[in-house]
């Protein structure tokens, strides 16, 4: 009897034994797929800070993404990448810089300017900065030297405003009879030229008096430049200012409108009809500033990696609005050409 009662009772203690480890089972493929995924590694994130536009900057932008690649970072699959765009309104900057430092993105990108990379700095002292500007970032205080920049910043700086005498010996020898060289500057971000006293010589050696001309708004622009045309300035210079990049179509069609031959930092402004550009590559030194972004993605630090300065510079023109302006670009200027525009 007792052997019969020990045969009764013991497959009923297992198929209790057995329906409950199944439920376990199951629980546990359930929630095994949600353990990996707390385990894997959270995805870096770029905050990526710009003082213009976006449908602006496309290009910009595809240049620094081909950086990331280059490197081995790929948007969506290791990297994210999150944008803010100022849209040339500089007071939006501080706000953005905050919701990157609550957000606790991995590095920022910093670029379009001098304002853009403060904005940054204000910010954190922490996440680590890569800026983008065309000053000269010693003398404005952004790093420490070139070669030791300080604290959590480092990246790639044009030469926008050492540019400026070359641009006004370019635009003097494409129009030799032009009396007053009129330049077009926003006082928000005044160190992409070089200061009043450097502008007056540079225009004074190429036969020319200078005329300054203020913009921070889309309207203070269609009236500084109507302005310059009534003056009857022989030419216009637009400086390197974000601000002036995100509004290249604006410009360049007061220029044409008014007939005022006009240079420009950046080739950008020249496919859009502009007349002559000389500078440096926006695309190039996106796809450096983005290399940078890579190396301390993968741990290097910003006080280790000195500031780039980049070394290609390009002279732009179009044919078609020399033609529209009736000049011609003399035989010296076209050879010395990196891109003629028809």
């Amino acid at each position: 009897m007792a052997a019969r009662c020990a045969k009764m009772s013991f497959p009923e203690l297992g198929d209790t034994m057995q329906r409950r480890d199944f439920v376990i089972l199951i629980g546990g493929a359930t929630a095994w797929p949600l353990i990996a995924r707390a385990q894997q590694p959270a995805m870096p994130v770029i905050g990526f800070l710009h003082g213009g536009s976006a449908g602006v900057f496309t290009q910009q932008v595809n240049a620094f993404r081909e950086g990331l690649r280059q490197a081995g970072f790929f948007e969506g699959r290791n990297i994210a990448i999150e944008f803010r765009w100022a849209e040339g309104d500089f007071d939006r900057l501080p706000a953005f810089a905050d919701e990157f430092v609550r957000r606790r993105v991995d590095v920022i990108a910093a670029i379009g300017g001098d304002i853009v990379a403060r904005a940054a700095m204000k910010a954190t002292s922490a996440i680590p900065i890569v800026f983008m500007v065309g000053q000269d970032v010693v003398r404005s205080g952004l790093v420490a030297s070139l070669n030791q920049p300080s604290g959590n910043v480092t990246g790639v700086t044009l030469f926008v405003p050492l540019l400026v005498p070359k641009q006004m010996e370019l635009i003097h020898q494409i129009i030799p009879n032009a009396s007053v060289i009129a330049v077009l500057t926003n006082p928000e971000n005044p160190t992409v030229l070089p200061d009043r006293p450097e502008l007056e010589k540079a225009a004074g050696e190429n036969g020319m008096a200078l005329a300054l001309f203020s913009a921070t708004t889309v309207e203070e622009i269609d009236a500084a430049v109507t302005e310059a045309a009534k003056r009857q300035v022989g030419t216009l210079l637009v400086s390197g200012d974000v601000f002036f990049a995100s509004r290249r179509e604006q410009i360049v069609a007061l220029a044409a409108r008014h007939a005022l031959p006009t240079i420009y930092s950046f080739r950008e402004n020249v496919v859009a009809g502009g007349l002559v550009s000389y500078g440096n590559s926006l695309n190039e030194t996106a796809t450096l500033a983005a290399a940078y972004v890579a190396r301390l993605l993968r741990g290097e630090k910003p006080a280790d990696l000195p500031v780039i300065q980049p070394t290609k510079f390009e002279m732009v023109l179009n044919l078609k609005t020399a033609k529209s302006l009736g000049l011609e670009f003399p035989a010296k200027v076209l050879a010395l050409a990196d891109e003629v525009i028809e």
